[in-house]
């Protein structure tokens, strides 16, 4: 669950973790909390915001340094590259969260969750399934099929989308299915733009039985740019991604306002991400094709306009 990381120096107060996490919502693919949002809603999506950003530094092993993310979760500092130990410590933070018992979370960016969760009433599945999803990342480093992945998007992307839905009070069993496609797509599209950063991390999110079906190696995924083979692969996978997007998009026809521009802001990005994809023609070795400003926009527009 790679992203760009801006990392605090060594040495800073013991709640500056706290504000890195939070800084990195403007490197996201995606807007984290546009400001056209009502401020509750983007002060509720920013707390969210920093818990998942927090899971995933802890995973990716992207903490700042210093350890003082440790320290917060009430380890010892030199247990700072305890991946494991940190997700336990995060996990046993997060029920404090729903406990009213004292004392409260330790780390900030928790404390600033509690809040978020009483107003809207949120609970703790969705918190837990990224922790599950980042532990998982800790033995698993390969798929072997797609319903394998379909299964780790259902804990380390569809949560996010649920969170959404909670916070904005528009859940609804099919708000959730539609949301459900639209995350999963948006994690696949990720993963096709970071496959030479997750190989540095020896992670392939690539199933294995489509890189047997189109003869792709672990060997080719390492090349400094795609071979024929390989475009064929990441072009079925960008291919599956849209028609998840596709699936996903009717959930914009059922809500209204400043909530229907957040999600085609979502759907568009997905869609004019898979466009830079295949510009690129498909070729995603060398680094991650990113859409430029105005293709992002065309593409949230024409979203808009056919309603997802």
């Amino acid at each position: 669950m790679s992203r760009e990381t801006a990392q605090a120096p060594a040495g800073r107060p013991l709640d500056d973790p706290s504000r890195a996490v939070l800084d990195q919502a403007a490197h996201e693919n995606f807007p984290v909390a546009p400001f056209f949002l009502p401020r509750a809603w983007r002060g509720d999506l920013m707390a969210v915001y920093g818990y998942a950003r927090l899971v995933d530094d802890i995973g990716d092993g992207d903490l700042a340094p210093g350890g003082g993310d440790a320290v917060l979760l009430g380890l010892e500092r030199a247990r700072a590259d305890d991946r494991p130990a940190l997700l336990d410590a995060l996990e046993a933070d997060l029920h404090r969260v729903f406990s009213d018992r004292a004392p409260g979370p330790r780390h900030p960016l928790l404390r600033r969750l509690g809040p978020t969760v009483r107003r809207c009433g949120l609970t703790p599945e969705p918190f837990l399934g990224l922790i599950e999803a980042n532990r998982q990342d800790q033995r698993i480093s390969r798929y072997a099929t797609t319903a394998d992945l379909d299964a780790y998007c259902e804990l380390s992307a569809n949560p996010v989308g649920r969170l959404v839905l909670g916070i904005t009070g528009t859940t609804s069993p099919e708000r959730v299915r539609r949301s459900d496609e639209i995350c999963t797509a948006l994690q696949i599209v990720e993963h096709l733009q970071d496959v030479a950063e997750d190989l540095a991390r020896d992670r392939i999110y690539l199933p294995e039985e489509n890189r047997k079906r189109f003869g792709v190696t672990e060997t080719d995924l390492a090349a400094p740019h795609a071979s024929p083979a390989v475009r064929a692969l990441i072009a079925h996978e960008a291919d599956r991604a849209a028609r998840l997007l596709d699936a996903g998009a009717p959930l914009l026809g059922s809500v209204h306002g400043r909530l229907r521009l957040l999600l085609a802001g979502f759907v568009g990005g997905g869609r004019a991400a898979l466009r830079a994809i295949a510009d690129a023609d498909h070729d995603v070795l060398p680094g991650p094709p990113k859409p430029t400003k105005l293709s992002l926009l065309r593409a949230v527009g024409a979203t808009l306009r056919r309603e997802g």
